[in-house]
This record gives structure tokens, sequence and C-alpha cells, in this order.
């Protein structure tokens, strides 16, 4: 794959997948070169508040103002995601936010939230999240680990979570509409 072809676009992981940091999850791919893959995990959430981790963004983090757990790495750093009112590719990005794909961009946590709170549409936080070195992703697709689909807008802030790897297959044109219906535990069908 060329450099940033999959940087924003959601890994979903196939029922193959039997790593249990990825089973059933929905990647948000923040970026993507010849030296890896990192994204997050946006069907994750945690019962940690926004708040007792960075209690002034808290506020941001609503309607679902808890900790997403963005995957298995780092899991002692954060990361916030925004998603900004109407930016054009023209403009020059806020301080404290660097794009990401569209108005999606990576939060400066340094930065006071005031500075952005009025440009920002949907906010979160993420504990950790997922990586690839060089070539690892392509080795994983080529072994049918992941189903590469386009992100739609709020598949990175969704309000239903739990549902998120149903919701986004089911809504493919093609055989992966049928994906969704795929049993948590085929032993039981």
């Amino acid at each position: 794959m060329k450099d940033g072809e999959l940087t924003g676009r959601l890994l979903v992981a196939t029922p193959m997948l039997v790593d249990p940091n990825f089973d059933r999850s929905v990647v948000l791919v923040l970026d993507h070169d010849a030296d890896g893959t990192l994204g997050v995990v946006v069907n994750r959430p945690t019962s940690v508040p926004v708040r007792e981790v960075l209690p002034d963004w808290a506020d941001l983090a609503d309607p679902l103002p808890v900790v997403f757990q963005g995957g298995p790495v780092a899991l002692d750093s954060v990361l916030g995601l925004a998603e900004l009112r109407s930016i054009k590719a023209t403009e020059q990005d806020p301080v404290g936010w660097r794009r990401v794909y569209g108005d999606l961009g990576l939060i400066d946590l340094d930065t006071p939230p005031e500075k952005l709170a009025a440009q920002i549409s949907a906010f979160r936080i993420y504990a950790g999240y997922a990586g690839w070195s060089a070539g690892q992703l392509e080795r994983e697709l080529r072994s049918g680990a992941w189903y590469v689909v386009d992100n739609a807008p709020g598949d990175a802030f969704t309000l239903d979570p739990e549902h998120s790897w149903r919701s986004v297959l089911r809504r493919q044109r093609n055989d992966l509409a049928l994906m969704s219906t795929y049993p948590d535990d085929p032993g039981l069908n």
C-alpha cells in the first residue's frame, strides 16, 4: 500500500482475527507510511471518566465522557482526537490541533482547552494506541485479519461504540454487510 493510503480509513477486525486486543474492533488509522501504521480502536470505552485523567478536557468529551482504550500499545499515554467545525483544507490548522484526515485531527493536550473549545464539534480521549511496524499491517491484511472500509461521519465519535463493529459492516455495499450477522460464538450456531 502507498504511504497515507490507509490514513483516515477504518480497519475492521475479521472474525478470523483471534488476538483478544482486537476482537471485533474498529480501528481508525491516524497515520500510515513506510515506517508503519498508527491508529486508535474507536469501539472500546472504559469505565474511567475523562474527568479523572484530564479534568480540564472533560466537558469537551460529552456526551460520552469516558476514556477509550485506543489499543494495546502505551496504555499509560493518552491521545486526544477531535473533529473541528468545518475547517477548509486551505485554512491554517488551529494551534494545538494537527489534521489527520478531513476535519479529524489530534489535539496537543498541553494546549489550554479554551483555545480550541469553540471549534471542536466532537472530542474523545484514548489511552494507548494500536501500532504496526513497517510492513506488519500489510502482512495482516494479506492474511485476511482486517477489512479496510471508508470512515463515515461519526464513526470515530459514535455514541454506541459497543455496536460499531456490526454497524460499520452492515452499511457496506457488498458481502461485508453479511459479516455483520456473524455470531459472537460460531460454535453455538
